[in-house]
């Protein structure tokens, strides 16, 4: 019988894992047990992250919105409140995009809220 040569999966494997840690800092990227728990936490992280990322676009919006509006004599609170009650269904994403890059369409929007 010919010899067989054993362990090409678990040195793909390996091999995935250390292509996957390239970059890293020290053994992180050379050691395979180091590698495998830095790709675990690594992977944790962008998984909060992801949902983080959100968070912190919406809290950016608000601000926006807020240092737009009060150029024209109202808080945040009470200009999402007004456009409420207007019936003006635009979400912050676009009225901070509308107040950053089109004020004059935003002057139009706050205006006819007041």
């Amino acid at each position: 019988m010919t010899r067989v040569k054993r362990g090409t999966i678990s040195l793909k494997r390996r091999r995935k894992i250390l292509k996957q840690t390239k970059g890293y800092k020290w053994g992180r990227k050379s050691k395979e047990r180091a590698a495998k728990e830095a790709l675990l936490h690594a992977g944790l992280h962008s998984f909060q992250d992801r949902r983080k990322k959100k968070r912190v676009f919406r809290k950016l919006w608000q601000i926006r919105i807020n240092a737009a509006v009060r150029k024209h004599g109202l808080s945040y609170s009470v200009f999402i409140n007004k456009l409420k009650k207007a019936n003006i269904a635009l979400d912050r994403k676009i009225l901070a995009d509308l107040a950053k890059n089109h004020p004059t369409i935003f002057t139009k929007i706050v205006e006819s809220v007041k």
